[in-house]
């Protein structure tokens, strides 16, 4: 079970400020000095729903929040969009088609803005879409900005604004200094559910049983044919020996996308014991030392044998290491592990999750296949704030519970749900809880989301 921990709301203060997006930025220069909060801070925007966090669910989220006519800013503390899906420098971003379906008008449109880009920039699987990162960051910011969704980089939330149990906005930091956004509704999809959790939300982790990190790695230079994934996995085995970094959990190399180049995801920080990527030490711990392990990695593959392995380069890294799990908000219902390999169903379903249990490389895990399964409403909505949705692997589950829903795919459908919400509460003056799901369930049907009961089985059962 997980240990739920309720959280004072504190003040966050970075040593070091990020830089202001460029698109921000300009909106300043040549201009009157913005209007100031009773904090005495600039106020950067005011908007109707503002989406916090730029990965596939804050993606899914802007555009449900602004192809249903909301005024919406997306921002992120990186300078690009993508989350996981970009940073992992190739990884196939799963369940976006689920038994080759399509899944929502949402998912649709970045696989168009992808496709526009030519078969060098995705290929598409039975259910997965994969696609070279460097065209992924383009197709996100075309599919934004066709349905007019406002975003802004280089911009972490540090801090969120709660007035009468409401959160109305967040605190940025930028290089002009610490500034707020304004909203009628905020969607926490930073993954560590920062937002909720500097609002006072009470959040769920469990320490002991904390998912590893990975840092992601490409491979160049490699002479096609000839060779193969299995060769490469097997030149990384023979050297644990001699570079001890390397995991002995899973070790997965694919190619990326149409390019002669591969990427490996694996059990990244398994073996180093459970580190909590919210914790500093601990996060920077995870950083560099899987720096060093990806070193060691492409090491064991020149000291093959194999001639082929012998020439491969060391292409990239990606920027920082990919997060399964921290925080989980505490919502109106929390789902489980019995739900998803149940195929429950509830009556406020806002979306659904295929896949399967995937606790990430940790010990004795392994994949399990579950049901497709709903996901209710109410475990968008933390249990005793106002102002907030969230979205993504923070939604309200159990350890077990968030690992079936963590495949991007997933993630971006309860960003759109939760876009899709917020957009609808800003038009109605009303707050997250108070929305009739029946009204959601009509706008997200229009959007192409299967919701219906009949469907859902039809799909279990080729599950």
């Amino acid at each position: 079970m997980d240990r739920s921990r309720a959280i004072s709301r504190r003040k966050f203060v970075p040593a070091g400020l990020a830089a202001a997006g460029a698109a921000g930025a300009g909106k300043l220069l040549g201009q009157a000095a913005p209007a100031r909060a009773r904090s005495g801070r600039p106020i950067l925007d005011s908007v109707d729903a503002l989406i916090v966090g730029g990965g596939p669910a804050g993606i899914g989220a802007a555009l449900g929040a602004a192809r249903s006519g909301a005024k919406t800013l997306l921002i992120e503390n990186h300078s690009f969009f993508g989350g996981v899906a970009a940073w992992s420098v190739g990884m196939q971003m799963n369940q976006m088609r689920p038994f080759g379906r399509p899944r929502s008008a949402v998912h649709e449109l970045l696989i168009a803005k992808l496709a526009a880009y030519g078969e060098q920039a995705v290929a598409l699987g039975e259910h997965e879409v994969w696609s070279n990162v460097e065209y992924l960051k383009v197709a996100i910011l075309d599919a934004l900005d066709e349905v007019r969704a406002g975003y802004l980089v280089h911009l972490p939330a540090v801090d969120a604004l709660v007035e009468r149990n409401r959160v109305t906005g967040v605190t940025v930091a930028t290089k002009r200094g610490l500034m707020e956004i304004r909203a009628k509704v905020v969607v926490d999809c930073t993954g560590d559910a920062d937002v909720a959790y500097f609002a006072g939300a009470e959040t769920m982790t469990d320490p002991d049983q904390l998912m590893p990190m990975t840092l992601g790695l490409t491979l160049n230079n490699i002479p096609r044919p000839g060779t193969e994934a299995a060769a490469i996995v097997a030149a990384m085995r023979a050297g644990k020996g001699k570079y001890p970094l390397i995991t002995s959990g899973f070790l997965e190399v694919k190619q990326v996308a149409h390019c002669n180049s591969f990427w490996i995801n694996h059990a990244g920080t398994a073996d180093m014991g459970r580190m909590d990527a919210t914790d500093p030490r601990q996060r920077t711990e995870a950083e560099c030392r899987s720096r060093r392990q990806a070193l060691q990695m492409v090491q064991a593959i020149r000291d093959s044998e194999n001639p082929n392995l012998r020439q491969v380069e060391w292409g990239s890294a990606g920027p920082q290491v990919s997060v399964r799990e921290t925080r989980r908000v505490k919502g109106c219902y929390v789902i489980t592990e019995e739900d998803a390999m149940a195929g429950r169903q509830f009556a406020d379903t806002i979306g659904w999750r295929a896949g399967y249990v995937d606790l990430g490389g940790q010990t004795g895990s392994k994949l399990v296949r579950m049901k497709v399964h709903d996901v209710p409403y109410r475990s968008l909505v933390p249990e005793k704030l106002d102002g907030l949705l969230v979205a993504g692997r923070c939604i309200s589950a159990t350890h077990v519970g968030a690992a079936a829903g963590k495949s991007m795919g997933n993630c971006m459908a309860t960003g759109h749900a939760a876009g899709a919400a917020a957009a609808l509460c800003a038009q109605l003056g009303i707050m997250p809880r108070e929305l009739k799901v029946a009204r959601l369930q009509d706008k997200l049907r229009a959007e192409h989301v299967r919701l219906d009961i009949q469907d859902r089985e039809q799909t279990n059962l080729r599950a």
